[in-house]
């Protein structure tokens, strides 16, 4: 998202418009339909009952909601006569940084919090059995190689935009 954003903030109009649909695409397969459905459905109903981070569990709920809508419309937004149009370019851009924007501090505050305290509401065996469901979901939605092959699909994307040598970003 960010590389694409920085193009279409610079003018380019030829940033493939089936790059920003592929990652939205990988954001609504990955986090959404899978990453997120399992925190709804197993940890965030465990903090609710251990009355613990609640206020965290409904924030990150709501903007799991929010989140949906806007890779809807960055779905929307990502066709190629959009990004050439000078009139919804704008659109496409404010919605790709509005999602940015909410996930970041998202995926930092279940990292340093929630995830964290999860650890001390279940028991290690409970931790453990949830995690060996989650790779059966993984497995299931997206087959035995899950999330190496959501990685290889990030790894294309980049490619396509030229950004995948980690070495070209490295201050001189």
């Amino acid at each position: 998202y960010d590389e694409s954003v920085r193009r279409l903030d610079a003018g380019a109009a030829d940033v493939p418009s089936d790059v920003i649909a592929g990652a939205a695409d990988i954001v609504r397969r990955f986090i959404e339909d899978y990453h997120e459905k399992l925190e709804e459905a197993h940890l965030f109903p465990r903090f609710e009952r251990a009355k613990t981070l609640t206020d965290l569990v409904a924030t990150l709920r709501a903007q799991h909601q929010a989140g949906r809508r806007v890779t809807d419309l960055v779905t929307q937004l990502a066709t190629a006569q959009n990004i050439k149009n000078a009139g919804e370019r704008p659109k496409l851009i404010a919605a790709i940084r509005q999602f940015n924007r909410m996930y970041r501090p998202h995926e930092a505050r279940e990292d340093t919090v929630l995830f964290p305290a999860f650890r001390k509401i279940v028991s290690k065996n409970e931790y453990a059995s949830l995690g060996e469901d989650f790779e059966k979901q993984e497995h299931k939605l997206f087959g035995e190689d899950g999330f190496e092959s959501m990685v290889d699909k990030v790894a294309g994307l980049e490619k396509r935009l030229g950004i995948y040598d980690l070495g070209q970003f490295t201050p001189r």
